[in-house]
């Protein structure tokens, strides 16, 4: 399913993600690594092993990307023009190598923007769920999208 249009965002509509994805070491080592992140809390499995955790968790920040970037094809492809901010972002419970998280996205609050009359602005609530339906993320975010082309006959 491609992009929806700002027209087809009312407040209130909710739009779950099409697939779920199981949570890879790899996947959080690899994040680390790339944004230089070397709490040992997620790459140090004896250190993580002394915590009330017992093993590592996986980076928060690779959460939220996953999160969001898991709405992308159908919600917002090829009709965003550009993410404006996020907001109240949450994490109430840990995301652990092997966990499978799905995503639901709820739009919270729409609007015409004021300079550009393509476009609209789009409050987006992302809840991202564990495989035993804990929540694991959640993170409003605010996006310009674009309006319904009008057709020219």
């Amino acid at each position: 399913m491609p992009g929806l249009w700002f027209e087809e965002l009312p407040v209130g509509r909710v739009i779950d993600a099409e697939w779920t994805r199981t949570v890879t070491e790899a996947d959080n080592v690899l994040f680390c690594s790339m944004t230089m992140n070397v709490q040992r809390l997620h790459l140090d499995a004896e250190f993580a092993a002394g915590t009330e955790f017992g093993r590592p968790l996986v980076n928060s920040l690779f959460t939220l990307g996953l999160m969001i970037g898991m709405s992308v094809h159908n919600l917002t492809q090829g009709t965003t023009v550009a993410n404006l901010g996020m907001t109240d972002t949450v994490f109430p419970a840990p995301v652990f190598a092997g966990d499978t998280i799905h995503v639901r996205t709820t739009v919270v609050a729409a609007r015409e923007s004021r300079s550009r009359p393509d476009a609209g602005i789009v409050t987006f609530r992302h809840d991202a769920f564990n495989q035993a339906g804990a929540l694991v993320a959640r993170c409003d975010r605010q996006a310009l999208m674009r309006r319904r082309p009008v057709e020219t006959a």
